[in-house]
């Protein structure tokens, strides 16, 4: 089925469904803070722990856990989520008395299957116990549509149901620019692959990529996002790009944030001047997002959580960073 033929088809089964602003009571409220979990480490184990503990998180006992990660391809660290990252991150969410997980991705360009085949993710799957969706097998009824107006997408855009009616989300990213049009990809670019396939030269011919972006972040708010930071790549990206070690973890609850601090490690650590020559909420990707009421709009509203001196000290650099906005 082509392309127009899965919209149409989609449209006449689903009906446009409004977008609603996510974030939680207080995203975008100017004055209210979210704090943001940053722990230097190179250990992503206790990193990952670490920093999700710093948060005061919703509970998650009795909870069906949707976790998002980041396979756009199965190329090493940073470009996708590393096992051992997801490995302490699902531990986590187990100790924290989760009913199950279920783990959702679509990969591009490779087919998500082969994605999560040379990855292990599979064999992984059976060992900690949780299920995988591969989005590329959705029956068509299985996505729902979003096309509201002021929006960039010229037709609408879909994301998976199993995705937009879970419970409680987490999503899981890597620190790394993008050098097709994206400028970076952490948090709030893991919602394209939450989109299908075929959508994408829609995305990526669009001078309003980055807009576009943001705006699939409205159909759905998770609840946790951790970042592995241990490398980053500072240019290229998302599959491969020049590395550097950032031995940092980031968690937080707003994506807006999460993705706020991101940028400020890759201007700490040097990158290209479409990172080094912006101010961090001029970003499109961050400026539509708080446009949009999905979380802060100010680098004020970000208070940085660290618990040992190590972390303390980096804080201060990203703070410094941060309020030149």
């Amino acid at each position: 089925m082509n392309r127009r033929s899965f919209l149409k088809t989609s449209l006449s089964s689903l009906g446009a469904v409004p977008v609603f602003r996510f974030g939680g009571p207080d995203a975008g409220v100017e004055g209210k803070k979210t704090k943001i979990a940053i722990v230097k480490t190179q250990d992503r184990g206790s990193g990952v722990k670490d920093a999700v503990r710093l948060l005061d998180l919703p509970p998650m006992k009795g909870k069906r856990i949707f976790l998002k990660p980041n396979f756009n391809t199965a190329d090493p660290f940073p470009a996708g989520t590393h096992n051992d990252t997801l490995t302490a991150l699902i531990r986590e969410i187990k100790s924290r008395g989760a009913e199950g997980i279920t783990l959702g991705e679509r990969s591009g360009p490779p087919p998500t299957q082969k994605v999560m085949e040379d990855k292990g993710i599979f064999a992984l799957s059976k060992e900690l116990g949780f299920k995988v969706v591969n989005f590329e097998d959705l029956a068509e009824a299985d996505w729902r549509h979003f096309n509201p107006p002021g929006y960039h997408w010229p037709e609408g855009f879909f994301v998976p149901k199993p995705l937009v009616e879970a419970e409680y989300i987490v999503a899981t990213c890597c620190l790394k620019t993008h050098q097709y049009g994206g400028v970076f990809t952490m948090s709030l670019k893991l919602a394209v692959g939450a989109t299908p396939k075929r959508l994408m030269r829609d995305l990526h011919s669009s001078p309003d990529q980055r807009l576009m972006i943001a705006e699939i972040n409205a159909a759905y708010s998770p609840k946790l996002i951790v970042m592995d930071g241990l490398e980053a790549f500072v240019d290229g990206g998302p599959s491969t790009g020049k590395k550097a070690g950032a031995d940092i973890v980031i968690a937080g609850t707003d994506r807006i944030a999460v993705d706020a601090v991101g940028v400020a490690v890759l201007k700490e650590l040097g990158s290209n001047d479409a990172i080094m020559g912006h101010k961090i909420f001029e970003q499109e990707q961050i400026s539509r997002a708080a446009e949009l009421g999905l979380g802060v709009s100010t680098p004020q509203q970000i208070e940085l959580a660290t618990s040992d001196e190590t972390s303390r000290l980096y804080a201060e650099k990203l703070n410094a960073i941060l309020a030149q906005g």
